[in-house]
C-alpha cells in the first residue's frame, strides 16, 4: 500500500472515499433536476410511444389497397378525413379510402400503414399513390421503445438533458436526486494578492480560490464560501469557522500542507488530531492533508488540504476531491473519463511516483493508425512542474504514468484522464 515511506495514490483515494457517504435524496421537479445524480432506479409509468402514431406526414391507408401501387400503375384513394398531432379523432374508413395524417398523430384504427406524402401526388379530395409501402410502414407502435414498468434509468447516473427528457417521456414530473454538496474553499499564503492588484516584491496573484471554486462547480457541487487568508493560524481558524457558518459540508484548502516553517494549514490542523498529513507517491501533489473538522454537535466536516502550487492543486483536486464530491452525490462512477492515447513525444518521469502530466490532444487529423488512438503531447515545454499554471490552461487532460515506468518515449501508449469539457 505504500512506496517506501509514501502512500500510493490508490491508498489515499480509498482513505478519502471510505469517509464519504451519499447525501440524503431530495425530490425535485424535472425542470430543476438537470446535473443532479439520480438517487433511485426509475421505471416508466407509460408506454413509449403512448399510442400507435404516424412517423411521417402522409396518408393512413389499408395496406391491401396500395400493395400493388407503382409509378406505372398508381392507385387512387378518396380522402375522407384528416388527423393532426394532438387530435383525439379516430376516423373509420374502408376500402379505396385514406386519411390524411401528420407526424405524431394517432393512427386511425382502420389503418395499418402510412404512405409518405412524397410517394403521392398530394391530391385532394383524391390522392394518387405511386409507391407501395411495406405492411406497417411508417407506424410507431405503442411501447416499441419502452413498456410501462420497464427500467428507464438507474440510480447513480447524472441527469443530462437527454435523460431528463426521457424521464418526462416516461410520465414523471418529479424525481429523487442527491443534493449537491455545499463546499467552502480557502486559499492560504501571505504572498497572495487579489487578481489585478499591483504586486510588490515576493507577491503573486491569487488564483487557487478561482481554480478550486470552478472545479467544484464543474463537479456539480455548490460553492458557499470562498476566501484567501495569510499564513496566520488565527486567521485560518476564523475563516474555517466562517466556512462552517456558511453551511459548508466539505472544506478545501490550498497551500501550507508541507514541512515548511510557515505551512499554516499543517500548523493549525495537525494539533487537532483529526486531520492526517500524508506524503503520496505522485508528481505533482506529494503533500496531502485529509480528515474531519469537529464543532459542537454538528456532523463532522471533511477537510482537504492540497498543495499550493496551481498544477499540484488542480491535480490533487482531480485525484482526491472530485471523487469525494461524486461519492457524496451517489454517482456510480466517481472518476473522470479516461482514454487510451499515444505520446507524440517523450518526457521525463519521476522515479517511483505516479505522474500526472498535463497534456493536449492533437488535432483529429493526427491519429495513430493502430486503433486510431489520439496523440497527446505535454501542455507545456516545462513538463509537469507544479508551478506551470499557463500550461494548465491549455491542458485537455492528464496523462497518468504509473510509478513503475521510468520514461515516456514518443509512440508509447498512455492513459489520459480527460478534464476539458
Amino acid at each position: 500500500m505504500s512506496t517506501g515511506d509514501l502512500d500510493t495514490v490508490d491508498a489515499h483515494v480509498a482513505r478519502v472515499l471510505a469517509a464519504m457517504h451519499p447525501l440524503a435524496p431530495v425530490e425535485l421537479p424535472l425542470a430543476d433536476a438537470h446535473g443532479h445524480v439520480l438517487a433511485v432506479d426509475v421505471r416508466s409509468r407509460l408506454d413509449i410511444p403512448v399510442f400507435d402514431n404516424s412517423a411521417m406526414d402522409g396518408y393512413a391507408v389499408q395496406h391491401a389497397d396500395v400493395a400493388a401501387a407503382s409509378t406505372d400503375r398508381p392507385v387512387a384513394l378518396r380522402i375522407v378525413a384528416e388527423v393532426a398531432a394532438g387530435s383525439a379523432d379516430d376516423p373509420l374508413f374502408g376500402a379505396g379510402e385514406a386519411v390524411r395524417i401528420m407526424t405524431g398523430a394517432p393512427m386511425p384504427s382502420s389503418a395499418d400503414a402510412v404512405v409518405p406524402v412524397e410517394h403521392t401526388d398530394a391530391g385532394h379530395p383524391v390522392v394518387t399513390v405511386s409507391t407501395s409501402p411495406r405492411p406497417g410502414a411508417h407506424v410507431r407502435r405503442a411501447g416499441e421503445d419502452l413498456r410501462a414498468g420497464d427500467a428507464v434509468l438507474s440510480a447513480g447516473v447524472r441527469l443530462t438533458a437527454a435523460r431528463v427528457s426521457a424521464l418526462a417521456a416516461a410520465g414523471l414530473a418529479h424525481v429523487a436526486v442527491r443534493r449537491a454538496p455545499r463546499v467552502g474553499v480557502i486559499s492560504t499564503g501571505s504572498e497572495l494578492v487579489a487578481p489585478g492588484h499591483p504586486l510588490e516584491r515576493g507577491q503573486i496573484p491569487e488564483s487557487n480560490s478561482l481554480l478550486l471554486a470552478g472545479l467544484v462547480r464543474e463537479a456539480s457541487a455548490d460553492i458557499v464560501h470562498v476566501a484567501t487568508v495569510p499564513d496566520d493560524e488565527a486567521a485560518l481558524l476564523a475563516e474555517l469557522a466562517r466556512g462552517l457558518d456558511a453551511g459548508a459540508e466539505v472544506i478545501v484548502l490550498s497551500g501550507g500542507v508541507s514541512v515548511g516553517a510557515h505551512d499554516v494549514v499543517k500548523a493549525t490542523l495537525a494539533p487537532l488530531g483529526t486531520v492526517g498529513f500524508h506524503r503520496i507517491a505522485m508528481q505533482p501533489g506529494k503533500p496531502q492533508a485529509f480528515g474531519m473538522l469537529h464543532r459542537g454537535d454538528d456532523p463532522p466536516t471533511p477537510v482537504f488540504g492540497l498543495p499550493g502550487n496551481p498544477v499540484s492543486t488542480a491535480v490533487s483536486f482531480e485525484a482526491f476531491v472530485r471523487p469525494a464530491l461524486m461519492r457524496l452525490q451517489g454517482a456510480l462512477d466517481v472518476q473522470r473519463p479516461r482514454i487510451a492515447a499515444i505520446a507524440a513525444e517523450g518526457w521525463r518521469v519521476p522515479s517511483a511516483r505516479v505522474q500526472f502530466m498535463p497534456v493536449v490532444l492533437l488535432d483529429a487529423d493526427d491519429l495513430v493508425d493502430a486503433g486510431s488512438r489520439p496523440l497527446v503531447r505535454p501542455a507545456t515545454r516545462g513538463g509537469a512542474g507544479s508551478h506551470l499554471v499557463g500550461g494548465l490552461a491549455a491542458a485537455d487532460g492528464y496523462a497518468i504514468v504509473p510509478a513503475d515506468v521510468d520514461e515516456v518515449r514518443g509512440g508509447d501508449p498512455v492513459t489520459v484522464m480527460l478534464v476539458a469539457s
